[in-house]
């Protein structure tokens, strides 16, 4: 088949450009038909971690006003506008993400923190594939509403077939503060027979464990994951947001109940996970909430992953 390129003159290009917006006209109907979807995001992410699947779930995302209400509060208004500007953030609002993290280790299915509740918590896992009986442990950081919100429900418990564990400190401060915690007393309490303690440096399972990181709360914990060789630190909320929280470790956050410890350990986290180019899950890090630390003068830089844990 021979292919003729056709004669292109002055009279068939002005043709041809006539016709264009009579083209362009009819197929604007069409497009503008459309509907507007809002803004949206994926509700898994799945990665590898040697031997092991680590699957982030987005349970929930939501925009909050006056965040220097929240981050930065003994930092000037002038330096929280600089540190925005320069990461090209509002000053006015933030967004916040919830993510809990899923860890097959090959022999088992194991769940860092449940969300803010249930249903959420279950979407996501149902949308990454899992279902609540599958889980075997879950592990909570620390009691914040938002980290147990997904322990139990009106059905009852959760992940009814699994283990749960927490750390021995965080239990023990919370189970002493009676009704100061309207979700420990709402969502653990009535479960606390289920909980397994643990201390600094315990295993959870084989290539799990667990690191404290206090300061946030008084038994706050991290754990590290290890296998083949790869690491990833489960960091929860050491680090609350990645500028004015993670880049400014000193700036104080309203969340953290004893803000020297939580200045001091991020602090000492940021410096393990920049030396070492450990990645790491943040579960209020921007979705899908895995990054790394870089050193950045005499402070620190989140860097996003990219396809690191994909290889």
């Amino acid at each position: 088949m021979s292919l003729k390129t056709p004669h292109i003159n002055r009279r068939n290009l002005l043709l041809g450009a006539a016709a264009t917006p009579f083209v362009m006209a009819s197929a604007s109907p069409a497009l503008a038909a459309a509907d507007m979807m809002g803004i949206g995001a994926t509700r898994f992410n799945r990665m590898k971690l040697g031997g092991f699947e680590v699957t982030t779930l987005l349970v929930g995302t939501r925009t909050v006003e006056g965040p220097q209400n929240i981050f930065g509060m003994n930092a000037s208004a002038e330096d929280f506008a600089a540190a925005s500007q320069a990461a090209n953030i509002p000053t006015d609002k933030a967004q916040f993400f919830f993510t809990p993290t899923v860890v097959n280790t090959g022999s088992e299915l194991v769940l860092f923190d449940t969300g803010l509740n249930p249903d959420a918590m279950t979407g996501a896992l149902q949308a990454a594939d899992y279902s609540p009986d599958q889980i075997d442990t879950v592990v909570i950081t620390h009691m914040h509403g938002d980290h147990i919100g997904g322990v139990a429900g009106d059905a009852g418990v959760t992940f009814a077939n699994a283990r749960h564990v927490t750390g021995s400190a965080e239990m023990n401060f919370w189970k002493g503060t009676e009704g100061k915690n309207k979700a420990f007393e709402a969502k653990v309490r009535p479960n606390i027979e289920r909980f397994e303690m643990l201390d600094d440096g315990a295993s959870v399972a084989p290539g799990i464990t667990a690191t404290a990181a206090f300061g946030h709360t008084p038994g706050h914990m991290g754990y590290r994951l290890e296998s083949q060789g790869k690491q990833l630190m489960i960091a929860a909320d050491f680090a609350n947001h990645y500028v004015w929280s993670l880049a400014h470790p000193d700036w104080e956050v309203k969340f953290d109940m004893d803000k020297s410890a939580a200045a001091a350990t991020r602090k000492k986290m940021l410096d393990m996970l920049a030396a070492d180019k450990t990645p790491f899950v943040g579960y209020h890090m921007p979705w899908p909430a895995v990054g790394y630390v870089a050193t950045h003068g005499d402070g620190y830089h989140y860097v996003p992953a990219s396809y690191q844990l994909m290889l």
